[in-house]
């Protein structure tokens, strides 16, 4: 069998051809408007940048895509879903905040920003997988009933699932609250006393009667009942309620992969990947540590599985930069045909992702790569 097609440009540009026109020529080339957009609404899943983290994707990006689904009669809109962890990302009106101070707003973009999952991250559409990691999938009810889904991706590196690209995008970044927490947990949450002011917040929210705040006002979990669904994680404002960080990364890749698959069934899905900025690290932390490679251009393709083992060779082609994470006083090097991702986080399998992927019948490893 034939492998997928990936489209790629490098990131040369010239007077006439700038980086908005060549993304604009790659998309086309890829065949983003095979796709019926005419008043379809259609979500643009896109990370709108953790403050202090700069290596999100600039705004202008995402305009450009939204101009050319317009043009199509699309009815476009910028999302992303809460956050599991504590902070500006973790409800709406703060996401949106900082969404908006990262320049993802109308005024830029010419489109809509709307937080998928919801004020607390606990609106989600539940869909049936019945697969052997996810029996159904809680994804943000904005995505969920969308008629389209586009991914714009900042490909790097990922502490957990070794690199972040369509598929942590789909399956990590349109998952709600409690989808998130079921990917990266093992266990029920945890209520660190330390933080806990007895706001009783999560024992208003929890549906299984399972945390009482108690005498002392600490909020505590009856784990008989609790069946982790990340209500509490949701909804606690004072970073008292966490996850327990149990998984694998093989498990957590495989979860990914389901959930990705949750999010693209039944509709039209197409998928971008900036490999630029290349951190070591997730975008969700409050900084970027320097690239592990140089800048190396844009891909897209229908297949996000393929797109992604694309855009992971690449990386493993080029040289690492000095100076980087994997190139400190002991690792010298240019380490070309090296797994970088694997270098940087040794305890990470992202090709288990790939593999569940493949076997879930969500896209294929072999691609053709096509220069645009």
């Amino acid at each position: 069998m034939s492998g997928s097609k990936v489209y790629f440009t490098n990131l040369r540009a010239k007077p006439s051809q700038n980086l908005l026109k060549k993304l604009e020529t790659l998309v086309v080339k890829a065949g983003i408007e095979k796709i019926d957009f005419h008043n379809k609404l259609v979500a643009i899943k896109i990370h709108f940048g953790e403050p202090g983290n700069m290596a999100y994707l600039r705004p202008n990006y995402s305009a450009r895509i939204v101009k050319i689904l317009k043009a199509k009669g699309a009815i476009p809109f910028l999302t992303d879903c809460n956050t599991l962890y504590h902070g500006r990302r973790s409800n709406a009106p703060s996401h949106l905040e900082v969404a908006f101070e990262n320049g993802y707003n109308p005024l830029a973009t010419d489109c809509q920003v709307i937080i998928a999952d919801g004020i607390r991250g606990n609106d989600f559409h539940e869909i049936e997988l019945n697969m052997e990691y996810c029996a159904t999938a809680k994804i943000g009810s904005a995505i969920a009933g969308s008629d389209i889904i586009i991914t714009m991706n900042h490909f790097k590196g990922h502490e957990m699932t070794g690199f972040g690209g369509a598929l942590k995008t789909l399956g990590m970044g349109c998952a709600s609250v409690p989808g998130k927490l079921f990917l990266h947990s093992g266990a029920s949450p945890e209520i660190f006393e330390e933080n806990c002011t007895g706001c009783k917040i999560c024992e208003k929210y929890c549906a299984h009667d399972a945390i009482k705040v108690e005498a002392d006002k600490i909020a505590r979990i009856d784990y008989d009942k609790c069946v982790g669904c990340g209500q509490c994680v949701a909804v606690c404002q004072y970073d008292s309620a966490r996850v327990v960080w149990q998984n694998s990364s093989e498990t957590v890749c495989k979860r990914v992969a389901e959930y990705s698959l949750a999010v693209v069934k039944d509709k039209p899905a197409f998928h971008i990947n900036f490999i630029m900025n290349v951190s070591p690290d997730c975008d969700c932390w409050g900084f970027n540590d320097y690239p592990l490679v140089p800048d190396i251009g844009i891909a897209a393709s229908f297949d996000p599985i393929a797109l992604d083992q694309a855009c992971a060779d690449m990386v493993k082609a080029a040289p690492a930069l000095a100076g980087s994470k994997i190139c400190d006083d002991h690792n010298h090097g240019d380490h070309k045909g090296e797994d970088k991702f694997k270098m940087a986080h040794p305890d990470t399998f992202w090709q288990a992702g790939l593999d569940h992927g493949v076997k879930i019948g969500l896209g294929k490893r072999d691609y053709e790569l096509i220069t645009v």
